[in-house]
């Protein structure tokens, strides 16, 4: 990880949204059956080592890359930038910012060329990118719609002990936040930051990082995702599911949480809310309300906190996680007796107030 004290002389790329993940699953055929047969992801090309797939919507070549590899990992977080001279942006960006960089004008997966990769100054593996193969969106190919379709990648969601410090970066990397949550005491525990004109394309999640929390890929309705629920129970792979379904307070999006053969964590996803506005205001949390990772209360597994997956450096090795020294969203919301439902000191039953409006601050 990188140290930075200063937003680099030189300009951010222009991101456009987050484009695809590359992780590295222990057994490809094992993790192909996941994806394709039980998610439904589109295969767009395959080899012996790799697995390139996308979503219904996606006219780029992949969305998600399974590569083989002994340990199982995240090797690239990928964002598109507006045009070709934006890579050149963030090399030189990152660069300036003293992180180490590798440029490959033939790209590091199929269907990408020019791009450069990044060790970020929190550890993450970041690829920018613009060029790229065009396919064939599935839209209208109805004859191809399952019942619990993924039209679209989200969001990605990182680990990281220090948020505060990772929302500064990424919004001097030009992202935007549209939530928080926070305590009485100024401590913040997780933030979501946007490029594209919904909640988030990232987010942070305060713990021991850097670790990747998970990717999330979205649906049309919430009765798709309960479609998935059911051929996971059918297929008797009901415990692959971790939590949900339910409702989020932040982004107020259905959710679904489940485990691929590797422990990597997908979200399913759909409903959020537009955020393009340049004057959209940021919601915050209290992280005693919790309302905020379920709307309807329900407790969060310890698991969803404590667990996440490796990312490795340019090199493919590892990174070490740090340690979060500030207290964790489980350690003051979790208690003897499991989660209680708290509001605000002194307010009645139906009150909102469980959050702000940040304008309002």
């Amino acid at each position: 990880m990188t140290d930075f004290v200063r937003t680099p002389t030189v300009p951010a790329p222009d991101i456009v949204r987050c484009a695809y993940m590359e992780i590295v699953v222990t057994d490809l055929a094992r993790s192909r059956a996941f994806y394709v047969d039980v998610l439904g992801l589109h295969v767009t090309e395959e080899d012996e080592n790799n697995i390139y797939l996308r979503s219904l919507e996606e006219f780029i070549h992949h969305n998600l890359v399974l590569r083989k590899g002994p340990i199982a990992a995240v090797a690239a977080f990928a964002y598109r930038v507006k045009s070709p001279d934006e890579v050149d942006a963030a090399e030189a960006y990152y660069q300036e910012l003293g992180c180490r960089t590798e440029r490959r004008k033939e790209g590091f997966t199929k269907g990408v060329g020019d791009s450069v990769r990044v060790e970020d100054p929190l550890g993450f593996p970041y690829e920018f990118f613009y060029d790229v193969e065009h396919v064939e969106r599935l839209t209208q190919r109805y004859d191809l719609y399952s019942a619990g379709e993924l039209v679209r990648l989200d969001h990605f969601n990182q680990v990281t002990p220090d948020v505060p410090r990772g929302r500064k970066y990424l919004e001097d990397l030009g992202f935007r936040v549209s939530e928080d949550i926070q305590d009485s005491d100024g401590v913040t525990y997780a933030v979501w930051m946007h490029r594209k004109q919904t909640v988030h394309d990232t987010a942070l999640t305060g713990g021991n990082g850097p670790r990747m929390h998970h990717i999330a890929f979205a649906t049309h309705e919430k009765h798709n995702i309960i479609q998935i629920c059911d051929k996971m129970g059918a297929l008797r792979i009901s415990d692959r599911i971790e939590r949900g379904p339910g409702r989020h307070g932040v982004s107020n999006a259905f959710y679904l949480y489940i485990l691929d053969p590797d422990g990597h964590r997908i979200e399913i996803y759909t409903q959020d809310y537009y955020t393009g506005d340049p004057d959209n205001p940021v919601v915050t949390w209290d992280v005693h309300d919790n309302q905020r990772r379920d709307w309807w209360g329900n407790p969060v597994v310890p698991s969803w906190y404590t667990e996440a997956s490796l990312v490795l450096d340019l090199d493919g090795k590892p990174q070490p996680v740090v340690v979060r020294e500030e207290k964790s969203e489980m350690a003051v919301t979790v208690g003897a007796d499991g989660f209680s439902y708290t509001r605000k000191d002194g307010a009645p039953e139906g009150d909102r107030t469980g959050f702000k409006l940040g304008a309002q601050l």
